[in-house]
């Protein structure tokens, strides 16, 4: 299964879809969410989770982390805060190099 070809095009997708999509239990998706703080599936009418196209690809990560690569819980849970600490750092230095770009233009044009 490839991340965006098999998710459907859908703007929300119930617990349901996510769990034949996934091959796992609903029960095991509720878990999860508990156990990763990035997951926060949205709740609807009747108290229905309802996940989005970013959560479900989460999903799918966290999936293949437990299921093929043989991380446990925890492992994987640092695994993906690690992902989120190198993304946010990345983030952080492309902001920067932009604030140093702009700073540098000003300064050319005062001098």
């Amino acid at each position: 299964m490839t991340d965006a070809q098999a998710i459907p095009t859908k703007r929300y997708l119930s617990i349901g879809e996510v769990s034949k999509l996934l091959g796992v239990k609903p029960h095991v998706l509720r878990y999860w969410e508990q156990e990763f703080p990035q997951l926060s599936g949205i709740r609807r009418r009747g108290n229905r989770r309802y996940y989005q196209q970013r959560e479900v690809l989460l999903l799918q990560q966290i999936h293949c982390l437990l299921h093929d690569q043989g991380f446990t819980i925890n492992g994987a849970r640092q695994r993906l805060q690690a992902e989120d600490a190198r993304e946010d750092q990345t983030q952080a230095d492309l902001l920067r190099r932009q604030l140093i770009a702009e700073l540098e233009g000003l300064l050319q044009k005062i001098r």
